[in-house]
C-alpha cells in the first residue's frame, strides 16, 4: 500500500511524498500550538492547498488519505486539543441544510443501488470529509467580518507566493511538482497552450492554478479600491495588484480571464450603482442552465455551439464540443435513476463501444446529477450558493461591499458565486472556497444589529465598532 497519483496512478512517487503526507497532521498541530487558533487553519488550509503532493492514499472503509483529508484531520484533531470550545459555537440552522443533504446524499444513492450500507457509509465519509468538515471550519473559524478578512487576505498572500512559481512554470514549463515529488500529477500535453506553457505548480491542473490566483487577484483589487489593506511587507497595494495581473494574464486560461473579468464587472457595478444584482442574475442563469439541461429533454448543444463559433478559437470550441456532447449522453443516463442517481464506481458514466471506452465527466454539475440525482445536484449548489444570497439579502448589501470591514466579505461572497460557476464547466473542488462559504453562512444567520444611523455611518466608511468575536474556551 503506497501513494499514488489520481490521474497517473503507475508512475514513480518520490520519498517527499510519504514524508510530507505523513507528517502533515503533526505539522499541522504545530501550527496550532505556535499561532492563534484561526490563523493557524489558514496556514493549514492554504500551505496544503499549494504546496502538498496530489497524491492519495487509498484506505479500506475510510476517506482516501489525500492534502484535503489530512489538513482536516489535523485541524479536527488540533481543534479537539487547543480550543475545544469552539465546537460550542456551532449551532445547526436552514442554512445548513443544503450541505446535510449533500453529504448524506452518498449514502441513499448507495442504498438504492443495492450497493450496502457499508458502501454508502464510506461514501458518506468520504463526501463529509471534502465538503462538510471545510463547511463546518468555516462556520467555527471565520464566523466574523475580521475572520473573512483574515481568510481573503491569506488567499491574496497565497496568490503572491505562487506569483514566481507561475514565472518559472511559464518560462520552463510545468516541472515543479514532478522535481518536488517525482511525477506530474496530470497529462503534460494539457499543459502546452498557445505556444506556451500553462503553470501547474503543485494543484492537480493548470485550470486549478488559474482559478485560485483569479480568486487572488479579484480580491487584491476589491482591497485596493476599498483602501481595506494599503500595504503588506511594506510594498504598496497598487504593485502588489499589478504583479498579480500580469502573472494572470500569463496563465492562457480563457475561463479564468472570462470569471475575473465578470468578478470585477460585478464588484464594478457594486461599487457604483450600490447594487448585487448581476450576482442575482448569475445565480439565476445558473438555476436556468441546470434546469434546461437537468430537468428537460429539448435542449440541444448544436444551437448553443454555432453561437460559440463566432467568438472562440476553434480549438476551444472544438474542446468544449466534445464536452458538451458527452453531457447530453451522461444526462440521459442519469435520468433513468432521476433522484438519487447511480452511486459510485463509475455507475453514472456510459460505454461508448466495445473496446471499453466510456464518457468523460468533465464538470461537478454533471458528476452530482449522474452519482446522486436531482437531489444531490439541488443541495450541491444550493450549499454554497444560499449563503451568499442570504449575506446579501439579510445582512451586507452591496451598498456596505466598500466599507473596508465588508470589502472582505463581499469579495468572496463574489468568488464563490463565480466557483460554482465555474463548476458548470469543470469539476475542481477547492475546500479554500467551501471554508469561506461556512463562515459567510454564519455571518448571514445573525440578525441585523444597526440602525439607520449606524448603517449611514458604515456606509460612509467610518463605522468604528468591531463585531464582536465567538466566546470560546
Amino acid at each position: 500500500m503506497g501513494f499514488t497519483l489520481p490521474n497517473n496512478p503507475a508512475g514513480y512517487v518520490a520519498i517527499t511524498v510519504p514524508i510530507v503526507m505523513f507528517l502533515w497532521i503533526p505539522a499541522v498541530l504545530y501550527l496550532f500550538s505556535r499561532f492563534p487558533a484561526r490563523k493557524a487553519v489558514i496556514i493549514s488550509f492554504l500551505a496544503a492547498w499549494l504546496f502538498l503532493p496530489q497524491a492519495e492514499l487509498v484506505l479500506p472503509g475510510i476517506p482516501d488519505y489525500d492534502k484535503i483529508s489530512a489538513t482536516c484531520y489535523g485541524i479536527l484533531l488540533a481543534t479537539f486539543i487547543f480550543d475545544v470550545g469552539r465546537f460550542r459555537t456551532f449551532k445547526f440552522s436552514w442554512l445548513d441544510i443544503p450541505m446535510a443533504i449533500w453529504c448524506f446524499c452518498p449514502f441513499i444513492s448507495s442504498m438504492t443501488n443495492d450497493l450496502g450500507p457499508y458502501d454508502g457509509f464510506a461514501a458518506f465519509l468520504d463526501q463529509t470529509m471534502v465538503w462538510g468538515v471545510p463547511y463546518f471550519l468555516g462556520r467555527i473559524y471565520f464566523n466574523t467580518l475580521e475572520g473573512l478578512r483574515q481568510l481573503a487576505m491569506g488567499i491574496f498572500i497565497g496568490g503572491l507566493v505562487y506569483v514566481p512559481l507561475c514565472l518559472i512554470e511559464v518560462r520552463a514549463s510545468p516541472q515543479l511538482h514532478k522535481i518536488v515529488y517525482g511525477d506530474f500529477p496530470h497529462s503534460f500535453a494539457q499543459m502546452i497552450r498557445d505556444g506556451g506553457y500553462r503553470p501547474n505548480v503543485f494543484m492537480e491542473t493548470g485550470l486549478m492554478v488559474s482559478a485560485f490566483m483569479m480568486a487572488a487577484t479579484l480580491i487584491g483589487m476589491w482591497f485596493w479600491q476599498s483602501g481595506a489593506v494599503k500595504q503588506i511587507w511594506n510594498i504598496p497595494m497598487p504593485w502588489l495588484v499589478t504583479a498579480l495581473v500580469l502573472t494572470f494574464a500569463l496563465l492562457k486560461s480563457y475561463g479564468a480571464y472570462s470569471l475575473l473579468i465578470v468578478g470585477v464587472g460585478t464588484l464594478f457595478i457594486a461599487k457604483q450603482f450600490r447594487t448585487a444584482f448581476p450576482i442575482f442574475v448569475i445565480v439565476a442563469g445558473i438555476v436556468v442552465y441546470l434546469y434546461i439541461n437537468a430537468g428537460t429533454e429539448t435542449y440541444s448543444s448544436d444551437q448553443f455551439i454555432d453561437y460559440l463559433s463566432g467568438i472562440f478559437p476553434p480549438e476551444r470550441i472544438q474542446s468544449y464540443e466534445f464536452r458538451l456532447n458527452n453531457e447530453e449522453i451522461l444526462v440521459d443516463h442519469a435520468r433513468e435513476r432521476f433522484i438519487f442517481g447511480w452511486a459510485g464506481w463509475s455507475r453514472s458514466r456510459v460505454v461508448l463501444d466495445e473496446f471499453g471506452t466510456t464518457t468523460v465527466q468533465d464538470s461537478l454539475w454533471v458528476i452530482a446529477l449522474g452519482q446522486y440525482g436531482i437531489v444531490g445536484l439541488i443541495s450541491c449548489f444550493a450549499s454554497m450558493l444560499s449563503p451568499i444570497l442570504a449575506i446579501i439579502v439579510n445582512r451586507y448589501p452591496a451598498s456596505l461591499w466598500l466599507n473596508r470591514k465588508v470589502a472582505a466579505a463581499a469579495a468572496l461572497s463574489v468568488i464563490i458565486t463565480l466557483y460554482m460557476v465555474d463548476c458548470i464547466l469543470n469539476a475542481m473542488i477547492n475546500p479554500i472556497y467551501i471554508l469561506a462559504c461556512g463562515g459567510i453562512a454564519t455571518l448571514a444567520l445573525r440578525p441585523r444589529e444597526l440602525d439607520r444611523s449606524s448603517r449611514r455611518i458604515l456606509q460612509r466608511g467610518r463605522w468604528q465598532t468591531e463585531e464582536a468575536e465567538s466566546t470560546v474556551s
